[in-house]
């Protein structure tokens, strides 16, 4: 359940983040905007500021701009990560001027091509964005949500030429049959360019509701997938769950002929990031026993690692068993915040 921030933390942690960029050293994400909202989504925005002064290190000044974004020339601008703070102030113009949601929707087949840039990150800052003001619709939040879609239009880079290959019946034995990307080295945007092959999934969707059924269950195997297989990559492949749940979150926001490619682009980046990062053998999933998921969220705070946070996060929306053992997987083979 996602709590109501009524103490206004999570606003002021926004507008301090706000004169951050979204990146730092030119290609690592800016994560304190997810968090800070994940943690405040469960009750625990008391703890924002102390979280945010910690991460600080890791915080960027906002970059400098380039050349005005306009509605004539924003395709040439797609994708040129130089162009952050020109596409941050387009998206402020337009949510200055227009509802939040109708930007959205039509903004959200643009960019979902392109969801894989910045290892997906951009689209899971838009999934907390949004989250965020389904709670309450401010200024801060309004931003916040320029903020991510401007970072995802700077960032989206779209994935072409792969072949399907034949799935299974379910989200978790699909997951099971992706093929490893044999031989990749180096970063997210090496390895995903040596994706070639990829099973399909639910391609034959083509209701609205069902696509959300559909994406609900991969978010869930992709969870779970964590507690055997997090050992392949203990970050990396949190996204193979949380960008998935990114786009699960915004669906509510957007009209419903937008829910079956969601449906289709977050399971190929699932799939991307499963291929790319899988181990070799998967380990028993270990049960949280007794712990609760309060005490699951707990020990992810203590931790502070923020993707641990933010898979975490995506584990409580689960809620199984198996889903607390990937939070607590994910704290146990990850370095803490320090």
């Amino acid at each position: 359940m996602t709590a109501k921030d009524s103490t206004g933390e999570l606003d002021e942690a926004f507008e301090r983040l706000h004169a951050t960029g979204p990146e730092r050293l030119g290609r690592l994400t800016n994560h304190a905007p997810m968090v800070v909202e994940a943690l405040a989504a469960h009750g625990r925005a008391g703890a924002v500021h102390r979280w945010l002064d910690l991460y600080r290190r890791k915080l960027e000044d906002f970059p400098a701009p380039v050349a005005r974004v306009t509605n004539a020339n924003w395709r040439e601008a797609l994708g040129d990560h130089r162009r952050a703070a020109d596409w941050i102030d387009h998206f402020s113009r337009a949510l200055e001027d227009r509802p939040w949601r109708a930007v959205l929707a039509e903004w959200w087949p643009r960019l979902l091509p392109g969801l894989y840039g910045a290892s997906t990150h951009p689209v899971i800052r838009v999934g907390h964005a949004v989250r965020a003001l389904e709670q309450e619709e401010n200024a801060p939040r309004r931003t916040e949500l320029a903020h991510a879609l401007g970072y995802w239009a700077a960032r989206h880079r779209t994935v072409e030429g792969i072949v399907t290959l034949p799935g299974a019946d379910s989200a978790a034995r699909t997951l099971d049959a992706v093929p490893p990307v044999e031989g990749a080295e180096g970063g997210f945007p090496a390895r995903l360019a040596a994706v070639r092959r990829l099973p399909g999934w639910a391609q034959d969707v083509t209701d609205p509701g069902t696509a959300r059924a559909r994406l609900t269950e991969l978010v869930r195997a992709a969870t779970h997938r964590y507690a055997t297989h997090g050992h392949g990559e203990e970050t990396m492949l949190v996204h193979a769950a949380t960008a998935p749940n990114a786009v699960l979150r915004t669906l509510q926001a957007l009209p419903r002929e937008l829910w079956v490619p969601s449906l289709h682009a977050a399971w190929t980046a699932s799939a991307a990031v499963t291929a790319m990062y899988a181990p070799a053998e998967p380990v028993a999933w270990q049960t949280p026993g007794t712990l609760t998921a309060e005490d699951v969220l707990e020990r992810a705070l203590a931790h502070g690692d923020e993707h641990v946070i933010k898979l975490t996060d995506t584990a409580l929306d689960v809620g199984d068993e198996q889903a607390l053992a990937a939070a607590l997987r994910a704290a146990e083979l990850s370095e803490p915040l320090v």
